[in-house]
C-alpha cells in the first residue's frame, strides 16, 4: 500500500474543490479507491509519485482546500 493515500479536506473545501482533485487523480494515472463524506470530506487513491508531490506542495499553501494527506494502510484493535 505504499502508494496508498488518504487526502482529507478541510471543512471549508467545497464539492467543486474535492471533484477537481479526484478528476486530477484519475486524469494523471491514480486511482480513487474509496470516497468519504460523513465524518469527513476526502478520498483515499492510488497516487503516482508525481501527484503525491503536487498534493503535498498545495497543503502548504495557506488557500488549499487540502488539510492533511496520510499514508493508507490497515488500523487494528486489541
Amino acid at each position: 500500500m505504499s502508494n496508498s493515500f488518504i487526502v482529507v479536506f478541510k471543512k471549508s473545501a467545497s464539492a467543486e474543490q474535492v471533484e477537481e482533485y479526484v478528476n486530477q487523480v484519475s486524469s494523471g494515472g491514480g486511482e480513487v479507491t474509496h470516497r468519504y463524506d460523513a465524518v469527513f470530506k476526502g478520498f483515499a487513491a492510488k497516487l503516482t509519485d508525481t501527484q503525491l508531490q503536487s498534493f503535498q506542495a498545495n497543503v502548504a499553501a495557506t488557500d488549499s482546500p487540502i488539510d492533511y494527506i496520510e499514508a493508507d494502510g490497515v488500523v487494528t484493535t486489541q
